[in-house]
């Protein structure tokens, strides 16, 4: 339920390249379903998948709109880009990257995935409103959307408090019925159960004219770089705070995992649609329990089910989902506990991953800062031997990236 957004909100983005919207529904929900399951069934891990969103605003608003390209090239370098990914997972070379991060940044970007998703949370609701003066503040309290997302903040942690099963999905309910008389959440007109609309307007829609081009490598690369490292915050974040990490700091089953996105994006690009990643609402699943595969396995029937039932999954408003993502977000901070804030060269990049995640609003950019001044200071302290090779690889590429930036 609190992924359910992307159903209404994907379809809406990538409509505004020219895309047939009712076909991006479809593609969105089926690319959905099939990375989750592989999530499930192979990875045995309860993180949900579809498309991203970040990624596919880079895909409508920068490659397309900005940059001129057709909405075919764009599916063309996500489909280039889940190829790399399945060569790059094959050879363990995303799993090294995973293994690479020091177990303190681990707790790290649980935290800072924490306060990102809070942040999405205040945003959707209307608590937190742009400022021109002060670049955000406080929205209006007496807002119906305000009005809600309190209601179902109050509501929803009082009955986790009670320990009651299902709490953040009552709360999700309820703040839905509360929505109706205030003129937020909107009935459904006409049949809920309706066919899944076609894919045939997109499916398969590849331009490999510009494959080779100087364009085609920089799009590819910033889908490769966000999608590498929001894929990777999150797997670390939210196992993190399931306590799902061993001894060493490590995931298992992390290929596999790493498999599902990459399968997803590539499967996603031939139905027509954006990059495919792990989401950070599987937070919310973790936080009620779930700890196998069972979870993303119910996601994904419940994507299914949203193929039928188009009209009642939106109309779940963005206000009934928020409380969810901002108590998630509270939940996802206690890892940092587990932070030595004695010393500096740890300390530092903590707090820099966690308060460059809302701020950047951005996962991706949150890991940069803190694995590149983790590194810098270990360094600069004659602590270079507790880094390891690859961090040093790491680190290297984000310097690079800036300066393509």
């Amino acid at each position: 339920m609190t992924m359910a957004y992307i159903l209404a909100v994907n379809p809406d983005i990538l409509a505004q390249t020219g895309m047939d919207k009712h076909a991006v529904f479809s593609a969105t929900v089926i690319s959905s379903i099939i990375a989750t399951l592989v999530m499930a069934l192979w990875a045995k891990l309860p993180f949900a998948l579809a498309p991203g969103m970040g990624l596919n605003a880079f895909f409508a608003f920068t490659v397309v709109l900005g940059m001129g390209h057709s909405w075919q090239f764009a599916l063309t370098a996500v489909f280039l880009e889940g190829i790399i990914f399945l060569i790059l997972t094959a050879f363990n070379i995303r799993e090294l990257i995973v293994n690479a991060i020091p177990l303190n940044m681990k707790h790290a970007i649980s935290a800072g995935i924490g306060l990102f998703i809070a942040f999405i949370g205040l945003h959707n609701s209307g608590l937190i409103v742009d400022n021109s003066a002060t670049l955000v503040g406080l929205g209006n309290i007496s807002n119906h959307t305000v009005v809600i997302t309190l209601f179902g903040l109050v509501l929803s942690g009082a009955l986790m408090a009670l320990n009651v099963k299902g709490a953040l999905l009552i709360g999700i309910f309820a703040s839905t019925i509360l929505g109706i008389p205030l003129g937020v959440t909107h009935l459904p007109e006409g049949n809920l159960i309706s066919a899944p609309p076609s894919i045939a307007p997109i499916a398969f829609s590849f331009d490999f004219h510009e494959v080779l081009s100087i364009k085609m490598l920089i799009v590819l690369f910033t889908f490769l770089f966000v999608d590498m490292f929001d894929t990777v915050g999150t797997l670390v974040g939210v196992a993190s705070k399931a306590n799902m990490l061993d001894e060493k700091g490590r995931l298992p089953r992390v290929k596999q995992a790493l498999f599902a996105d990459a399968i997803g994006t590539t499967v996603g690009a031939a139905l027509g649609t954006s990059t495919v990643t792990t989401y950070v609402e599987s937070a919310s699943g973790v936080a009620e329990g779930g700890r196998t595969g069972l979870t993303s396995l119910t996601t994904a029937g419940m994507f299914f089910l949203a193929l039928f039932l188009a009209p009642l999954f939106m109309m779940v408003p963005a206000a009934a989902t928020a409380p969810v993502l901002i108590l998630i977000g509270s939940f996802m901070l206690s890892p940092i506990v587990k932070v030595d804030f004695s010393d500096a060269t740890e300390s530092i990049p903590v707090f820099l991953t966690i308060i460059m995640m809302p701020l950047t609003y951005s996962i991706a950019e949150g890991i940069v800062f803190g694995m590149l001044s983790y590194v810098i200071l270990k360094v600069l302290t004659g602590k270079h031997k507790e880094v390891s090779l690859v961090s040093y690889v790491i680190a290297l590429f984000f310097l690079i990236k800036f300066f393509m930036d």
